[in-house]
């Protein structure tokens, strides 16, 4: 009997798994068409597979530019650098005298500069450190500073939402993807979503954002099987509803997200039946 296990993307070894698409002009490992609604593509781009720091520093941001190398230096910078400190008179120890800070608490006095009684321990005044009645909170590894960008974009809710991808793995080999999370995470789902204004507001869905399964592996069940899991945990993590905004007229192997009898097959009904991009809707 098959092994199917479930594994979230949260460090490079997981990231390694994730299965290359059918065509191969495309990539989940590179895509950011839906967290980039104005520039992403979901394009194979071969620097976004190496990891930053071998590949040279990448954009300061999403959709941002890479500082020039070749810019002159500032020559007020360079002044500014040679000038000795200015004197800070609220700075203890001060190099012009040794002059101490003139509104530091005396021993009398609490940190915030009130007057105590001579016999009253200041340390009954210090504040509570910490909510002794507030959970611990949850320790997560992030991915570091030099992991592929796409990795970085998966990892943004860590610790506050959890992952937003997985891989579904048969026999130890990935067959299946699956991209999700909130609303607020994918720009470009936002921006279809607006189109829409008979959509509820509230409370808002969460979104299925890619699914897709490897060739050899197709009309298995594995795809569905993981938007399954996927709806579960999306479950489990607080929402109500899943969403998700198929291409209807698109090429099998060129979309991220499906075709619409997909969906219906994976208990989604269309809330809006456009010809374009239509609403899936699934309640939790």
């Amino acid at each position: 009997m098959a092994s199917i296990r479930i594994v979230d993307i949260v460090d490079q070894d997981a990231f390694a798994l994730v299965p290359l698409c059918a065509d191969p002009s495309f990539d989940h490992r590179t895509c950011d068409y839906w967290e980039d609604a104005v520039v992403g593509s979901k394009a194979r781009r071969e620097s976004w597979l190496r990891s930053r720091t071998a590949a040279g520093p990448g954009p300061a941001a999403l959709g941002g530019t890479t500082p020039d190398a070749r810019r002159p230096p500032n020559p007020f910078l360079e002044e500014a650098s040679r000038r000795a400190p200015a004197f800070n008179p609220f700075a203890t120890g001060s190099t012009a005298g040794e002059r101490a800070d003139p509104f530091a608490a005396t021993p009398s006095e609490d940190r915030a500069g009130a007057l105590l009684p001579e016999n009253v321990e200041p340390d009954l005044f210090r504040p509570i450190a910490g909510n002794p009645f507030a959970p611990p909170p949850r320790r997560v590894e992030r991915p570091d500073a030099g992991a592929p960008r796409k990795l970085g974009l998966l990892g943004r809710g860590l610790g506050v939402f959890g992952s937003y991808g997985r891989v579904l793995l048969l026999d130890g080999r990935a067959v299946a993807y699956c991209q999700f999370g909130p609303l607020s995470a994918y720009p470009r789902a936002l921006q279809l979503r607006d189109l829409y204004p008979q959509l509820p507001s509230s409370p808002l869905p969460a979104v299925i954002t890619c699914i897709a399964t490897t060739a050899d592996a197709r009309r298995r069940g594995h795809a569905i099987g993981l938007v399954d899991d996927a709806c579960r945990e999306l479950a489990r993590r607080g929402f109500a509803a899943v969403e998700t905004y198929p291409e209807a007229r698109a090429v099998l192997d060129a979309t991220s997200t499906a075709l619409p009898a997909f969906w219906e097959r994976a208990g989604f009904a269309m809330v809006v039946p456009d010809e374009q991009y239509p609403v899936m809707r699934r309640e939790l």
